[in-house]
């Protein structure tokens, strides 16, 4: 499903989207605060919201429709990488960011991403926004997510760190001598014990935690 407010780029990107034949544009709203309506009654695998909208912003929208039960996978549109709103929407349980200047390609490859169920991380401009943005972040927020560190194993930590450097399970499981199986197991265990719900939060909480820094 799109969100956007401006109709040209729905437009576009249902264009570029409906050309792949494995997906397709279920619905469409134009701002923020149509969003939950049209996830119940069109049901998508992902969302593409927009962040900048005038009613509703694409991070309340955010936060309200991955609370909803059964929710979508939300990959957040925006038009530069160390938008405040970004970092947000991916703290409040977005699977990702894209870049409006991204290729057609892109696009494509990040929902396709997003809807197997991983996480749609740039390294470098993931990087880049998430350090920019916790460093500004407040002190209990840092101080609760190194007291959290101490809940993982050291190869738990290992895996978070190179969670957030953006390194997929199977670069992951070379690195550390591990079956795809295991890492995975890893993962899910780390999302429990620090209540994190995807990969993107992972990469917060390894530099809030200072495990990974700039």
């Amino acid at each position: 499903m799109l969100v956007d407010d401006d109709p040209l780029v729905r437009t576009g990107l249902s264009m570029i989207l409906g050309s792949t034949g494995d997906i397709t544009v279920v619905g469409e709203a134009g701002d923020g605060d149509e969003v939950v309506t049209k996830v119940a009654m069109h049901a998508p695998d992902v969302v593409l919201m927009d962040i900048r909208m005038r009613r509703m912003d694409g991070l309340t929208a955010t936060a309200a429709v991955t609370a909803l039960p059964m929710a979508p996978k939300v990959l957040v549109l925006t038009t530069f990488d160390l938008d405040e709103y970004v970092f947000e929407a991916l703290a409040a349980g977005a699977s990702g960011f894209l870049l409006k200047e991204g290729s057609p390609q892109d696009i494509i490859d990040a929902v396709r991403v997003v809807a197997a169920g991983e996480a749609m991380l740039a390294p470098q401009a993931t990087r880049k926004l998430v350090s920019h943005f916790v460093a500004a972040r407040t002190s209990p927020r840092r101080q609760r997510a190194r007291s959290l560190l101490g809940v993982l194993s050291e190869r738990e930590r290992e895996v978070v760190t190179a969670v957030a450097r953006g390194r997929s399970n199977a670069e992951i499981a070379g690195a550390l001598h591990l079956s795809e199986a295991t890492v995975k197991t890893h993962i899910t265990r780390i999302f429990a014990k620090i209540d994190a719900a995807n990969r993107v939060q992972l990469t917060i909480f390894a530099y809030e935690s200072g495990l990974v820094t700039p």
